[in-house]
């Protein structure tokens, strides 16, 4: 007896809800050897245990809304620079002259959030001003408007980079900038010196690239046989636009196939044998927590991204370009590119690194980011070097 329409929409959606934002033929083999070894209520209670017990995301600001050119409310937060630093250690520390204040402004990545960037943003609490920002569609920020309803419209990076401008005519309408990009977030600073060059000659002082593209990302084999991928490929948007329409029925499929869903994420995300079960945690909750539609919304605007003649605009400015050496997502030679087109950018790769780089080499991304901050004169180099990687929650 054939299957039935439901029971097959129900298999189609529970599979592709796992594999959403990454390729499955890669993990499936060493979730099969853990389901071997530890039984399903365990890994069930382990990660209810690091959801309520893991010390990640926590970190909280002062909250603003921007609105973006179609309407869509964008959610961001600021953290100040503390201001109970006495006048006499303050003249120690910047010298007679004080650096301008610099604002750095930290962009996600593709189905992450503002709190992907938890380390480096407890580093640099208190000691410079920062804005962490929601993509729309992400964290708290509103779905996008234009990609709503049965008429709504792919998400493209150009309007990203609108986005982005959006948010810093709000959060940072004066000063000079830094802007921090990971992977999506990268293409969205790229889209902003596209669409506006000359803001960004007049404001921006410093960049950083992790873990990004500036194009060519149809190249990505994610570590498998090119011939499945380019097959995946070809489907994979009709499959998503398809699956978005029904995104309650997914999310359920999704949950079911919890197990697979981890194992992609640990895969895709992180190279390192050792990362913290409670990082991997963080990490699958935020990916879990964006819905197939967004998934669907945003996919389309990958292959179609092409920045790499936005970066000559960057060409005087300092550049940290980072990445790590086992990123399957936007791989480490997608960063030797950029600073290929940028000379005198700073190339970082850092070892046994995998995507999300920033939350599994915490300590390397913000040395390097806090070396940048230095140069810009956002902080002074005594500052710089008391930087340090702590997993503090904070509230304030």
């Amino acid at each position: 007896m054939g299957e039935s329409s439901s029971t097959g929409t129900w298999r189609r959606a529970g599979f592709a809800g796992a594999a959403i934002g990454v390729l499955a033929a890669g993990a499936a083999a060493g979730v099969a050897v853990e389901r071997l070894t530890v039984g399903r209520s365990v890994r069930q209670k382990a990660r209810l245990a690091l959801d309520s017990t893991g010390p990640y995301g926590g970190l909280r600001g002062t909250s603003g809304r921007a609105l973006a050119d179609d309407s869509t409310v964008l959610y961001y937060e600021v953290d100040e620079v503390a201001t109970d630093t006495p006048p006499a250690r303050r003249r120690r520390l910047f010298g007679r002259k004080e650096p301008a204040p610099v604002t750095v402004v930290f962009s996600h990545g593709y189905c992450l959030n503002q709190d992907s960037w938890h380390f480096q943003r407890a580093a640099l609490r208190g000691l410079v001003r920062t804005v962490h920002w929601d993509q729309r569609s992400h964290g708290r920020s509103g779905q996008g408007v234009a990609q709503s309803g049965a008429d709504g419209v792919p998400v493209t990076i150009d309007q990203l980079g609108r986005d982005l401008k959006a948010v810093l005519d709000v959060a940072a309408p004066e000063g000079p900038l830094v802007l921090v990009g990971h992977s999506m977030g990268g293409m969205t600073i790229m889209a902003l010196a596209d669409r506006y060059p000359e803001f960004v000659r007049d404001r921006v002082v410093g960049v950083a690239f992790v873990g990004t593209s500036a194009g060519r990302l149809g190249e990505v084999s994610y570590g498998l046989p090119i011939a499945g991928v380019n097959a995946v490929r070809r489907v994979l948007p009709g499959v998503l636009r398809a699956l978005g329409s029904q995104a309650e029925l997914v999310e359920r499929g999704r949950r079911a196939t919890a197990d697979l869903f981890a194992g992609l994420i640990k895969k895709y995300s992180f190279a390192s044998r050792d990362v913290d079960p409670a990082v991997a945690r963080f990490a699958e909750r935020m990916i879990e927590s964006t819905p197939i539609d967004v998934v669907a919304a945003f996919y389309p605007a990958f292959a179609e991204h092409d920045k790499a003649a936005a970066l000559p605009v960057l060409r005087d400015l300092p550049v940290l370009a980072l990445a790590g050496d086992h990123d399957l997502v936007t791989p480490s030679s997608h960063t030797e590119a950029i600073a290929d087109l940028l000379p005198d950018a700073e190339l970082v790769i850092v070892p046994d690194g995998g995507h999300l780089v920033m939350l599994e080499h915490p300590e390397a991304v913000t040395d390097r980011l806090a070396d940048l901050l230095v140069r810009v004169g956002a902080v002074p180099e005594t500052t710089a070097e008391t930087v340090t990687v702590r997993p503090e929650t904070g509230n304030g």
